[in-house]
């Protein structure tokens, strides 16, 4: 694996470009996706990073794979006890010298002009709270399952909160520059469960100190069943997702209750989807009854929500039954 980068020249008056930080936490990545995410990083096209690798334990070839990687901007770390995911996440933001970081997940990957793209559109500013582009939803393979360009630039910190819940954005990491001394002194990644510690984030920088934004998408976010937001339990979600609402309204100056109002109903809807990823119908059932409980009983399923929660029992069979022979009765007709 090598580095293909552009030198940058440094500024007028001989300031330099800011540095931006690439914290990997990773676990037993390293026959699966850790080779494809470090290089993503390394061959950045802006040449002001560093790559910080954090290696929670692994009992694979992390440690092997991290070596082949020559870059003298990568740095290694190994933990002999587990930390935790979002011990290992902090740790990542703990090691970071850069005036922006970024936290890449080891299934994750960047474009080779995220951060040239994120830097261009901060016009090399270090004060921001946070830079966000656009992201691209991938499967376990790689395939692209959507593209989800982030169509928010230049609005407000309201109608960026009202974006989100409407569909015009989105919030993930890998698509995210945090600005590295703000987020230390907001505590890092945290929320009540530990789940929603990066919309948490986001949301307090991005109000408090602003944001750069590219519409373009530069990033990809891996959608796999071993991937960490499926094994997480719905109630800690949903309570996560409460907390959130409930920083978003304080942090909002206008427009309040169109965020509280907007946002119940998406997040509410948001929950239903993850109650929806369970394999078992029944723990799906259990899963739409937390949701419901825990919004007060105001929102009720979509019907993809509720198809979804008849799929692999016999009513959804005798459903899909009923459904192909009224087709073939019509074709026939």
């Amino acid at each position: 694996m090598c580095a293909v980068t552009r030198p940058l020249a440094p500024e007028a008056g001989g300031k330099a470009w800011p540095l931006v930080t690439v914290g990997i936490p990773t676990r037993d990545r390293a026959r699966t996706y850790l080779r494809e995410t470090l290089s993503s990083a390394v061959t950045q096209t802006y040449s002001r990073i560093e790559i910080v690798v954090s290696d929670n334990c692994s009992v694979d070839e992390t440690e092997a794979v991290v070596g082949e990687v020559t870059d003298p901007r990568v740095r290694y770390f190994r933990h002999r006890e587990d930390i935790g995911a979002n011990g290992n996440f902090n740790f990542c933001l703990g090691q970071a010298r850069g005036d922006y970081f970024l936290l890449l997940h080891d299934d994750d990957r960047i474009d080779h002009d995220f951060v040239e793209s994120c830097m261009r559109a901060a016009d090399y500013r270090t004060d921001l709270g946070i830079i966000r582009t656009g992201t691209r939803i991938i499967d376990a393979q790689g395939i692209v399952l959507r593209e989800l360009p982030n169509g928010v630039v230049g609005v407000p910190t309201e109608a960026f909160f009202r974006g989100w819940f409407a569909g015009r954005t989105t919030l993930y990491l890998c698509s995210t520059l945090f600005n590295t001394k703000r987020l230390r002194e907001a505590g890092g990644f945290a929320s009540p469960h530990h789940v929603f510690q990066d919309a948490f984030a986001m949301i307090r920088l991005a109000a408090v100190f602003g944001r750069a934004d590219v519409n373009e998408v530069k990033a990809s976010f891996r959608r796999h069943p071993a991937g960490r937001t499926f094994s997480t339990r719905v109630g800690d979600w949903c309570e996560d997702s409460l907390a959130l609402l409930d920083l978003m309204c304080d942090l909002a100056t206008d427009d309040k209750e169109a965020v509280r109002t907007e946002g119940l109903r998406f997040f509410a809807g948001l929950n239903y989807g993850r109650a929806a990823e369970a394999r078992s119908p029944l723990r799906r059932l259990a899963g739409y009854g937390v949701v419901c409980r825990k919004f007060n009983y105001r929102y009720a399923p979509s019907r993809s929500a509720l198809y979804r929660l008849l799929d692999g029992t016999a009513l959804f069979s005798v459903a899909r039954y009923a459904k192909r022979k009224v087709k073939q009765q019509f074709s026939v007709g």
